[in-house]
């Protein structure tokens, strides 16, 4: 059975891979409760902060999410970013 993927998951201007896919789609996901510091969002995925700032830095390339001012910074998603699977068309 295959998994399931956030649409926003997917990357068009680098390659996906399992692993990428999965750590993104957890990101999205608290993401779509509310706005959250790096280092929130690794406490709540249980994924480090490295990892964590590593695909936030690759959706803030895609427009899937923003970075809003102040520090510690808080992550958010665009309104690409809060698009469904239904409404995606996927």
């Amino acid at each position: 059975m295959r998994e399931k993927y956030h649409p926003k998951a997917h990357l068009t201007k680098r390659r996906n891979v399992r692993l990428g896919l999965r750590a993104r789609t957890r990101l999205i996901s608290v993401l779509e409760k509310g706005s959250n510091s790096a280092r929130a969002l690794a406490q709540a995925t249980g994924l480090s902060y490295n990892v964590v700032r590593h695909h936030l830095l690759l959706l803030e390339l895609e427009n899937i999410v923003v970075r809003k001012a102040g520090r510690p910074f808080s992550w958010e998603l665009t309104g690409a970013g809060q698009q469904t699977l239904m409404k995606s068309g996927l």
